[in-house]
């Protein structure tokens, strides 16, 4: 049973989340590229003997690692105000539908001609028509 409920919580998080969870599967797996690519260039640095521009690479190396992690960072940290701004949308619909009502209220105390001729109207049953037959 706990582990049904475990699985279930797990889903739900993976859809609710799905579109970040990709982005920072995404970006944690340009690191894990960017070390693989590093470790090829510092090879083929040495097999060539031009060690000098091991001094330029290493620098670009942990930038793109850095950038990476706090962009997935910040992503993390922006999940949790996503639902803040969905209960302000929540907490301001009925305040748009209380000036709805009201809006609606006032147009009812003002009706259309064609609905003022139906009003006035004298409604005649189907006893009174086959009266006057």
């Amino acid at each position: 049973m706990f582990r049904q409920v475990k699985s279930a919580i797990f889903w739900t998080l993976v859809y609710k989340f799905r579109k970040r969870l990709t982005l920072v599967v995404l970006l944690l797996s340009t690191v894990l590229l960017s070390q693989w690519i590093y470790a090829d260039i510092i090879e083929y640095l040495k097999l060539t003997e031009k060690t000098q521009y091991l001094d330029y690479i290493l620098p670009i190396k942990w930038f793109v690692i850095l950038l990476n992690i706090g962009v997935s960072a910040y992503i993390l940290l922006t999940l949790f105000k996503q639902n803040n701004t969905v209960s302000k949308e929540v907490e301001e619909k009925p305040e748009k539908q209380k000036i709805y009502k009201e809006t609606k209220q006032k147009s009812n105390s003002k009706f259309s001609d064609r609905e003022k001729k139906f009003l006035n109207k004298k409604l005649r049953s189907e006893a009174e028509v086959l009266m006057d037959r």
